[in-house]
């Protein structure tokens, strides 16, 4: 059986995502696209059929690097590279993997011939090999902030530079970057979301019809590779000269002054950062003039270029859903119209601008040569049309009221229930069988800039920026052999090493003599991500509705926090008779926000069961992830109802989490003028701080929230009545009352 790729034309639907990818096939210069969608969308699928179709191109021979032989690069570690006639080829896709080293992707220099030979030996990584061709990044949203930031750089830049210890090497790196992400394992960072050109939403279709010839098509490509992509062959080759003929044409198209103010205004209305975004969009809406056959872009290309570069752009925070108003849109679009320039009309009305058909790549002459491949009918299928395209009314969807905050269900009553007890009281609505009732779900306060929390200590996880660890980057702090292939030379203790060893190595010259043994790579320390796992105390004591929301507040500001941090998440409820896992930890703030807000409260307070059901969910993630290390915070009032001694039980489950060493924090959430402190005990049995809603913002005091101290310390740590928390600069800050764990100082002791 021979293995064949998937035919790009063969796939079912995502329209938005095939036009993304031909138009930067047209004009790479737009800078390449993100995809956004659920698992299972043949998102990986299209992009490797994409690389089929782009025009081969020409090499200088035996050039690692692909300069191109009518203009060889001058700097080309290859080179210097005479001009003439080079080699064809097929461009390439490269695939970066998200667990990829840094020399993997920018190549590797041998330290050691450089130090002893002076010889430049360079290995290319993988953004040579990109060089010209498409580099793809599967799960981009999960690569590690090095390796984004060297993207950014060669993205940027067009090329890539190594440089170590004064050994430098440059060469080209231009590329069509491809990313593929899931929004529910995290975010991007802005900065590179900026660099991709256009974003794309995918999502798997939700008609019968689609979703059964999407079935098909796959089953018959595994059970003949080969025959199936022979079948699609045709369309192939149509698709691959149309490209040809965009390319050729889009030189010669004209961006008018008109259709330039229209992007400007556009750009200007919505908001967006910088002036990336009107070069993206009039690259773009050139690009889907040339791909629609015509030398002017019309206002209709200008507005499909704004819904395909401006909605990333957008985006203030990690909870703002990315998108476009495309009502307010055709606005701007109407009030900056060509006629206003004393330009002729391009929206579709003028002579020679090919109406709406000829702005649709997936129309009559789109994509599949004559034919779209998801709307027509299937070659190796029953011969079956697709049908309409839209029902005339679709049956409504049955929601589900009970998560819905704005209509909840009313409980019955029930003269088994316990009477009301006032606003947030514990015993409203609690039946004979503990159950209790849901409140309306309350909207979550303004987030505010929150005081870092920390885990104490030195660990060795993933790279972020919470607390420290041994990393590959960072502030150097030692030396040490290398253990296996060398990483950062450390290059004084090298020097050091083999100092000594000169004469007796028969050294008569300038050079340094280095054997293996001399080599010294550098300890770096720098910050890593932790697994901030949150337990919230949902139950009556926290059910009024101006408190529930400032809780709420605190916690989406911490989870904007955990975002820029590069840290994973989790959420653990509890209210009524037990604990939730409402979120497993991920890497997606977005869903922890999801949750909370809808959040419902009411019912007693089960503090021992949202405890334990930590514990169990921090003992399942370390054997997952043994180098991230957790961060618990818990919120609440400290309050403990329900079952048999609730405190009794509240305590032991708290001394076995100090016992798993594991770094906690308590937020108090008590308010009123009578306050028990109950939350301040419950952080010295976790020994850990107490914090305020109001220490946590990041402006209430001028030193920092540094966390809790580590059970390994050895130091009492359980907060007493009267005893006063000191720190090497001195007494407990004059803020804190006494009494009370408060360690909101510049360092714990």
């Amino acid at each position: 059986m021979t293995s064949a790729t998937y035919p790009f034309t063969a796939v079912v639907g995502m329209a938005d995502m095939r036009l993304g990818l031909l138009l930067n096939a047209v004009s790479p210069a737009i800078g390449g696209v993100l995809v956004r969608g659920e698992k299972g969308t043949a998102k990986s699928t299209m992009v490797r059929g994409i690389a089929s179709l782009l025009p081969t191109i020409e090499t200088v021979p035996g050039c690692r690097f692909s300069c191109d032989p009518a203009a060889p690069d001058p700097g080309c570690p290859d080179g210097p590279h005479e001009p003439g006639t080079g080699a064809t080829r097929p461009s390439r896709l490269v695939e970066l993997p998200v667990g990829a080293s840094e020399d993997r992707l920018v190549g590797a220099l041998d330290i050691e011939r450089a130090l002893a030979d002076g010889v430049k030996s360079f290995e290319p990584g993988l953004l040579a090999d990109a060089h010209r061709g498409i580099l793809y990044v599967d799960e981009v949203n999960l690569l590690h902030d090095h390796l984004i930031d060297l993207l950014l750089d060669a993205a940027a830049m067009g090329s890539s530079y190594v440089e170590r210890e004064g050994v430098s090497v440059r060469h080209a790196a231009r590329f069509l970057l491809v990313g593929t992400m899931n929004p529910e394992e995290g975010e991007l960072r802005p900065q590179l979301l900026d660099r991709f050109g256009l974003t794309v939403e995918v999502a798997a279709s939700r008609e019968p019809d689609e979703r059964v010839e999407v079935v098909r098509r796959r089953l018959a490509y595994e059970e003949d590779p080969a025959g199936f992509a022979a079948r699609w062959a045709e369309d192939e080759a149509e698709l691959r000269a149309r490209i040809a003929a965009a390319r050729a044409l889009l030189p010669s198209v004209v961006l008018g002054d008109g259709a330039l103010r229209q992007i400007a205004a556009v750009c200007a209305a919505f908001e967006v950062d910088g002036m990336r975004a009107d070069i993206v969009t009039a690259r773009t809406a050139t690009a889907l003039a040339a791909w629609a056959g015509r030398t002017e872009v019309t206002t209709e290309d200008v507005r499909q270029a704004a819904l395909l570069a401006l909605p990333h752009r957008r985006r203030r925070n990690p909870f703002d859903a990315p998108g476009l108003d495309e009502d307010r849109l055709d606005e701007i679009l109407d009030a900056y119209q060509p006629e206003a320039e004393g330009q002729a009309p391009d929206d579709g009305d003028g002579e020679g601008d090919g109406g709406d058909d000829d702005t649709d790549p997936d129309g009559p002459d789109g994509p599949g040569g004559g034919r779209s491949p998801d709307d027509g009918p299937p070659r190796d299928g029953d011969g079956q049309g697709s049908g309409p395209e839209q029902p005339a009314e679709q049956p409504p969807v049955p929601e589900q009221r009970a998560d819905d905050p704005a209509r909840p269900e009313a409980p019955e009553a029930d003269p088994r229930q316990a009477p009301a007890t006032g606003e947030g009281g514990e015993g409203q609505g609690v039946d004979a069988r503990g159950a209790a009732p849901e409140r309306p779900a309350v909207a979550a306060g303004e987030p505010f800039a929150a005081r870092m929390l920390n885990v104490p200590g030195l660990g060795e996880g993933a790279a972020g920026r919470r607390s420290r660890a041994r990393t590959a980057h960072g502030r150097t702090t030692g030396s040490r052999r290398p253990h296996g292939a060398l990483g950062k030379l450390h290059l004084s203790a090298t020097v050091r090493a083999a100092a000594p060893h000169q004469r007796a190595r028969g050294r008569t010259g300038a050079g340094l003599l280095l054997r293996r043994d001399d080599l010294r790579e550098a300890v770096r320390e720098g910050r890593e991500g932790n697994l901030v796992l949150f337990v919230v105390d949902a139950s009556g004591s926290m059910a009024a509705r101006q408190r529930m929301s400032a809780v709420k507040g605190a916690v989406l500001s911490l989870l904007l926090d955990a975002y820029q941090r590069r840290d994973k998440v989790g959420l653990v409820t509890f209210r009524g008779r037990g604990a939730e896992l409402a979120l497993p930890p991920t890497s997606s703030v977005d869903a922890a926000a999801a949750r909370l807000e809808k959040l419902p409260t009411g019912g007693r307070t089960p503090l021992a069961a949202g405890l334990l059901s930590a514990r169990e969910v921090l003992r399942v993630e370390r054997l997952r992830d043994p180098s991230r290390r957790p961060l618990l915070v818990v919120v609440t009032d400290g309050r403990a109802t329900g079952g048999s001694q609730p405190v009794a039980q509240a305590t032991r489950a708290a001394r076995l989490l100090a016992a798993d060493g594991v770094a906690s924090v308590v937020v108090d959430c008590e308010s009123g003028m009578v306050r028990l402190g109950l939350a301040a005990q419950l952080a010295g049995e976790l020994r850990g701080p107490a914090v305020t809603l109001e220490e946590l913002r990041a402006d209430s005091v001028t030193a920092l929230v540094r966390g809790a101290r580590a059970a390994r310390d050895g130091a009492p740590a359980r907060a007493r009545q009267g005893e006063r928390t000191t720190t090497e600069h001195g007494p407990q800050h004059r803020g804190a009352r006494p009494g009370r764990r408060t360690d909101i100082t510049e360092r714990v002791a």
